[in-house]
């Protein structure tokens, strides 16, 4: 285990699967990999699959009537690292995880006493699974929004696999993870934990 630097650290994957629990999914399978991979830097993880929660749409903390999304939020306030994991469908990301960055946009209002957006000291990476192109737009959108709300995007911040276009294999159902992935996901792990630890220790300053 590689912690380089005291206090231990948590991150938490929102899995935007369409697929309500407890079917089984792709974006779960590669999202708890890289949960794995942040553990042997010292990170706990834990997981919520977002679809299984009613968080209503809007950009409000809280929706009111109902809405689950303010107990989601309280999960990643408390962690240090957020790991956003999302199917690809059409292309995009999913409606699941559009509704998490819009849910976000409430964040650019909840400041700190000097003035710093309370996400400034998180780490955000991102997870992408499909059976088709996309992968680098998804994480592009997903990068832009994330660090817009206020999360730190580390160097590659992002693992991904793409099947053929047009083909059924699911992510879940190889028969062992393709090296290029693995790759990008221990190399997120440990850039991911490094930067939490930076912040943590040294966080942006008051402007």
């Amino acid at each position: 285990m590689t912690t380089n630097g005291a206090g231990s650290l948590s991150a938490l994957m929102l899995n935007c699967t369409l697929q309500a629990s407890p079917a089984e999914s792709s974006t779960d399978t590669l999202g708890q990999q890289v949960l794995d991979a942040l553990a042997e830097h010292g990170v706990s993880g834990s997981q919520v699959r977002v679809v299984d929660h009613d968080v209503r749409p809007g950009v409000e903390l809280d929706m009111g009537d109902g809405d689950q999304w303010p107990g989601i939020r309280r999960q990643i306030m408390d962690a240090d690292i957020l790991v956003l994991a999302t199917p690809t469908w059409m292309g995009q990301h999913s409606s699941v995880a559009q509704r998490v960055f819009e849910r976000l946009d409430a964040e650019l209002s909840e400041t700190d006493d000097e003035g710093r957006l309370r996400t400034f000291g998180k780490v955000a990476v991102v997870v992408v699974v499909g059976n088709e192109d996309g992968a680098h737009h998804i994480s592009a959108v997903a990068f832009q929004a994330l660090n817009d709300v206020g999360f730190t995007i580390p160097a590659q911040g992002v693992t991904y696999w793409n099947g053929e276009a047009m083909h059924t294999v699911d992510y879940k159902d190889l028969e062992e993870t393709p090296k290029e992935t693995a790759s990008a996901t221990a190399t997120l792990a440990a850039n991911a934990a490094h930067l939490a630890r930076l912040l943590r220790r040294d966080g942006y300053p008051a402007v």
